[in-house]
């Protein structure tokens, strides 16, 4: 492989650089990272061989085609000591004039250096340079397009870190080892800022008395199973798939980060407070101008205990603390209940909420659309008890 010079880029921090000799341990370690098999193509196994043809073949090879720009990250580790941190690179799109000013964004790293802000500074120095103007040592890039694996939430928390949209999801396009797979994909222009365009909700910790409030993880799809299987919970959740089985369980608990990406939902699950098992959900969804609406649902072994209540509660309260103070700032609280599901309805009204009239058949229950009732907290309502 001929020779070609790869520029050096730098914020005094990170460094972006041409691959070298001495980054082929570094990328054996990267490569063979289960994360990185997870989410890449990189041969598995993965040995010296393959990581040798990628810092003299591959990478050199795209900087000479022109078609890929692929630079180490170069970054101190916690004793300064300079070390390889992963790959970042623009992927030219299309051949010839088509291509001209779009490329694709790729990125991997290496696991020390995950959780530190490197390769975030990575990415601004590269897109820096890729949008800067040829006589500036740039691409004159107009615009980046960035793909990733459906579930790919630190690729996709990244990318929207430095601006990048997520615009929706493609199914059955990207291709993994196991075929093709559903793919998120979004966009950076020249002129877009390099700043998150929406607040990602980061679900905070919340202890009561009765019950904790706390993020989803894996580990509760049992107790999720149990609980939308449970025939008072199928009956008034219309929505819920019929039947319910493990699939739907760990999509439930899977999705769940979705709307807090984009800033439109906050979900919490319910634990018991000693023993840290699941005991149901609290959402805030829709949030919008100061808005949000609440849902719920308690597994059987939560009910009668004054968990939801409290769970209800706390979230509420939560929903219009003031940010500044940790909170969402909401003016406004809101639930819509099927008029017959009194328990549901009592959680609300021991919850503060003001009853405000009837919906004629606006709730889905599971033998169809029933009356609701609409409740609202306001904030004053909160800060005046």
């Amino acid at each position: 492989m001929s020779l070609v010079r790869v520029p050096t880029l730098t914020d005094g921090v990170v460094t972006l650089r041409g691959h070298r000799e001495d980054d082929v341990d570094a990328v054996v370690e990267q490569s063979r990272d289960p994360l990185s098999r997870r989410w890449t193509k990189v041969p598995d196994p993965y040995g010296r061989d393959d990581a040798r043809r990628f810092v003299r073949e591959v990478m050199p090879g795209g900087w000479a085609a022109d078609q890929e720009w692929g630079f180490a990250v170069e970054a101190p580790d916690v004793d300064g000591t300079l070390r390889y941190a992963g790959t970042v690179s623009l992927r030219r799109v299309g051949q010839g004039g088509e291509g001209e000013g779009r490329a694709e964004i790729a990125y991997g790293a290496h696991p020390w250096a995950r959780g530190r802000g490197t390769m975030q500074r990575a990415l601004e120095l590269l897109l820096a340079w890729g949008f800067s103007p040829a006589h500036d040592g740039g691409r004159e890039l107009d615009t980046v397009i960035w793909w990733a694996e459906a579930g790919n939430w630190a690729s996709r928390r990244l990318a929207w870190r430095v601006g990048f949209s997520c615009d929706g999801t493609v199914r059955r396009w990207l291709r993994n080892r196991d075929g093709r797979v559903d793919a998120w994909v979004g966009s950076l222009y020249r002129d877009d800022p390099r700043e998150p365009r929406t607040p990602w909700l980061d679900v905070p910790r919340i202890e009561g008395g009765l019950v904790r409030l706390r993020a989803h993880r894996p580990d509760d799809v049992a107790r999720v199973l149990e609980g939308c299987t449970d025939p008072r919970t199928a009956y008034w959740l219309g929505r819920l798939p019929d039947p319910y089985g493990p699939d739907d369980a760990e999509s439930f608990v899977r999705e769940r980060t979705a709307g807090m990406a984009a800033g439109t939902d906050l979900h919490w699950m319910l634990a018991h407070p000693d023993t840290d098992i699941a005991l149901g959900t609290v959402s805030l969804m829709h949030l919008h101008e100061g808005m949000a609406e609440i849902g719920y649902w308690a597994h059987p072994d939560a009910r009668g205990r004054g968990v939801m209540t409290e769970a209800v509660r706390m979230a509420t309260r939560h929903a219009v603390i003031d940010t500044e103070d940790g909170g969402l700032g909401l003016h406004r609280v809101y639930a819509t209940v099927a008029v017959d599901n009194t328990a549901s309805r009592h959680v609300l009204e021991s919850a503060g909420f003001t009853l405000l009239g009837l919906e004629r058949r606006s709730v889905l229950v599971r033998d169809g659309m029933h009356d609701g009732a609409a409740y609202e907290l306001l904030a004053e309502d909160l800060q005046t008890r």
